[in-house]
This record gives C-alpha cells, structure tokens and sequence, in this order.
C-alpha cells in the first residue's frame, strides 16, 4: 500500500490512479478514502488522475495520540501533495474534508492548486455561537462526542439514516450503503474520530475561505440534515472570490452516494471547464 511519512511519523495512506490532471479527494468524518471510490473511478475513466488519501486516525493510516486537528491534518494533506510533485491540481473536499481543503490553502496557498470543489462542507463555522446564530448548537456535537467514545458500532449505524437522507418517507434504504458507512467509520480509531469532531465543529474556516483564489464549485443539498445549507454552503459562496453554488434539490449530506451520477457529471464539467 502507499504511505507518506509525516515529519512527526504518522503514515498518511493514499491511493494514486492514473495519469493526467490530478484530482485529489478530502473524505469527510466518520470515513476514509473508499468514500471516493465512485467518484474516482469515473474520473480516472475520463483520463484524470486520482488521489485520495485517509486522514489521520481515520481508515488506513496512522492512529496518533497527537495531531488529530486541522493545522496537522491540513499539513498532512499537504505532505502527501508535496510527495507526488502535484500540480494544477483540483482540491474535492466532503463534509470535514472541505475544511480539510480550505485549511490546507489557508495554510499552504495555491500554487499546486488549480481549483477546488467543496461538498456539503462545514465551512465557514458549523457551531451556533453570537456572530453564528444559525449554526448547530454545542450540545449537538456533545452528544456526538458521547456516542462515539461509548458505542460508535451502533451510533454509526444510526447515523448513516440521516447522513444519507434514509430516514425521510419513500427513501430507498441500501443496506449495502449503511453497511460501508459502519465498515469505514469502525476501520479509523476512536481517539482521532473522537477529536476530530471538535474540528469539523468549532473551527471557523472564514479566513481560508478568504485566501481561496481559485475557481471554486460549491455543491450541497438543500436537504442536508447533517451540515445545514444556509449556515454552510450559500455562505461560503459569498466569501469565496470566484465561487459558484449549485444547490441539489431533496439531496441529503452523502450526495455524493445518493446522487453520484449528478456529482459526477458536475464534477467532469467544472473539470474540463
């Protein structure tokens, strides 16, 4: 398997595909690199090059004691940029991995960069606060912290209904969905997944946001039970220089399962645009 070694030790996982313009895949939390895995194969089908990685404590990669916040996770995203000599690459970022992307610009800039896709993505602030009051309240992400430290085999299970927009009526439930959703949650350990939900939660990612200075596709449901629209995405794209919002109608947080070929013929079109 490919690791990237950190400077602090960690083994970063990563799958590298194909040749051509890269695209490289940020998943989002409880998950891991297979998350792509659709997205990916379609791509690299169309000639791009495709590269996923797992974040720290999640998947394939190291379990660290240290490091599980988004200064290192946005420092080990880039390492393994770094390691391949990426350039001209295109940034996709789900959920936490949209702060993930952000992070890495706000901290590494773009001059490996050519532009970037955030999906149902926590920036710019998920948590409720005075200059956020649309924002999830704390007790929210207490009750996440508590689920996962003490049953997250059960917790994920439960949790993939509304990730995945299965608990609305006449929802089409894949098991097989739920079941890889468990499988990658349960494959990372539970001290980073544990603090990692302080990360997609309470950081403010509007300086990033602000430092994005590339083409940027912004893609969420108007359904998202797990990052709300309007506290996320139709804010981003007003930070953003050079965004654009597509808002799926009825689409929930895993859009990029439920509404794959819709994602993936977006993604190819900003792609080639």
């Amino acid at each position: 398997m490919n690791y990237v070694t950190t400077k602090d030790g960690a083994q970063i996982y990563y799958k590298d595909w194909g040749t051509g313009e890269p695209v490289v895949f940020s998943h989002g939390w409880p998950l891991s690199a297979d998350a792509w895995d659709v997205q990916m194969l379609f791509l690299l089908q169309k000639g791009y090059r495709v590269i996923a990685h797992d974040r720290r404590g999640h998947g394939r990669s190291s379990q660290t004691a240290l490091g599980n916040e988004m200064d290192t996770y946005a420092d080990d995203l880039a390492a393994v940029i770094d390691a391949l000599d990426l350039k001209g690459a295109t940034l996709v970022g789900h959920s936490t991995g949209g702060g993930e992307i952000s992070h890495y610009v706000g901290r590494h800039g773009t001059k490996r960069v050519s532009k970037m896709v955030l999906i149902s993505a926590v920036p710019p602030l998920m948590l409720k606060t005075e200059a956020n009051p649309g924002g999830v309240p704390k007790e929210v992400f207490d009750g996440i912290r508590t689920n996962t430290a003490n049953d997250r085999s059960q917790f994920f299970k439960d949790l993939a209904l509304p990730f995945y927009g299965y608990n609305r009526p006449n929802a089409k439930v894949k098991q097989g969905v739920i079941d890889d959703f468990w499988r990658q949650g349960m494959a990372g350990g539970v001290l980073g997944l544990y603090e990692c939900i302080k990360q997609f939660s309470e950081v403010d990612y509007t300086p990033d946001l602000k430092k994005i200075d590339v083409p940027t596709l912004i893609l969420q449901g108007d359904d998202d039970q797990i990052v709300p629209l309007d506290n996320s995405g139709r804010k981003a794209v007003e930070i953003v220089k050079n965004a654009t919002l597509k808002v799926y109608p009825g689409a929930s947080h895993g859009m990029c399962t439920t509404e794959a070929d819709k994602v993936n013929a977006d993604l190819l079109a900003f792609l080639q645009s």
